[in-house]
């Protein structure tokens, strides 16, 4: 077992250089175990170099209880949306326990037969991106049934702070908590406001660790080198991402159902614009993608220089150009902005810059807040 100790932490240098992620320190993390029950709340991100964290603390003899099955499966080989069946793991024979179906938080019976739960899942730092709401319900439940939580921290690829602050009554799984569209903290930081803030229900609090990132800064770029969900296929579009997600609450589509997703824009009735795709059914990706076998026209993004910021630009250009104006947008907006007010500016003709600084008041004072549980520089 030492030798393998030690082959895995050779490979989690050398797969990273300088940068640690909490998974590849196992000296800190499998101490913690010792004598423990332990449940996993993990994707197909969490990985100790290129093996999977379950596989890698399985043959290190830790005592695995169950898998919490998120978002796009354990082994994240299921499509956005679909959803997640119990069952068992066919390379550990670890039962996987669903919390994207019926339920979303684990059950005090599930954890009945667990002392610690261990999170470790690749977020990218977005409000919407439902891995932190998982996290939260994971949080909620630990401090209901007395249990230990560990998160295994990992970068923010995005890593800047920007957008609308969400609106309490717009709150749902796609936005949870009061913060900006990029909120700027790693998973590790982000439970760590979830449970100083008093976000949980009724204002409990869990029992949290978290082993920390070494080396690595905010203003640091993050290569992840497996995607983190099925439409996020690379660098590119989880650097768009945060911009790019809000026409998911528009007529526009977003690329799924090809491989180019949340890298192109466009739609059917775009037909003075050059580039063309056709959205199809990809199984484990994209079962039925919008606009799909139909022909859009739009814009190519796959080689567009993206800032560190939330981009209007493309959203505020595609509202003019679409001519059915007053069927741009969904009921999904607004709960993907956060606040209904995004929305009207954009119908105004309100200038980027202005909607902006529209934002400045709320971003100040959640930077206030949100400096008090960073853990990196």
């Amino acid at each position: 077992m030492k030798g393998l100790f030690v082959a895995l932490m050779f490979a989690s240098v050398a797969c990273t250089g300088q940068v640690l992620t909490g998974a590849q320190q196992l000296d800190l993390l499998l101490p913690k175990l010792k004598g423990h029950r332990v449940a996993l709340v993990v994707n197909q991100t969490s990985l100790v170099g290129r093996t999977h964290v379950a596989d890698t603390l399985h043959n290190l003899g830790v005592n695995i209880t169950k898998i919490f099955a998120p978002e796009h499966g354990f082994r994240g080989d299921a499509a956005d949306g679909e959803i997640i069946k119990d069952g068992v793991d066919q390379k550990t024979g670890i039962p996987i326990v669903s919390i994207y179906g019926k339920d979303k938080k684990p059950t005090t019976a599930q954890l009945n037969d667990v002392d610690i739960v261990i999170f470790d899942i690749q977020d990218v730092g977005t409000r919407f991106y439902t891995y932190i709401s998982t996290m939260h319900y994971v949080m909620e439940a630990c401090a209901e049934s007395n249990k230990k939580i560990i998160i295994l921290d990992r970068p923010d690829p995005n890593g800047y702070v920007d957008g609308p602050v969400m609106q309490d009554a717009l709150k749902s799984f796609v936005g949870m908590h009061n913060i900006p569209i990029a909120h700027g903290m790693t998973i590790g930081e982000m439970a760590r406001m979830i449970n100083g803030e008093g976000w949980l229900d009724k204002g409990i609090h869990c029992e949290l660790d978290v082993i920390p990132l070494k080396g690595w800064t905010h203003a640091d770029l993050w290569h992840i080198v497996v995607r983190p969900s099925p439409n996020l296929p690379n660098d590119q579009a989880i650097a768009l991402y945060p911009s790019i997600c809000l026409f998911e609450g528009t007529v526009i589509s977003v690329g799924r159902g090809t491989d180019a997703a949340f890298q192109v824009l466009g739609n059917p009735l775009l037909t003075n614009m050059p580039y063309q795709f056709t959205p199809v059914s990809i199984p484990g990706v994209s079962v039925d993608p919008p606009h799909k076998n139909v022909k859009c026209f739009g814009l190519d993004l796959r080689n567009a220089k993206v800032q560190r910021r939330i981009d209007l630009s493309y959203l505020i250009d595609l509202y003019h150009r679409y001519p059915e104006k007053d069927k741009f947008f969904t009921s999904y907006f607004d709960k993907l902005a956060g606040t209904p007010i995004l929305k009207q500016q954009i119908r105004d003709g309100m200038t980027e810059d202005a909607i902006r600084k529209s934002w400045q008041k709320d971003l100040d004072a959640y930077q206030l807040i949100r400096k008090k549980y960073l853990l990196y520089p």
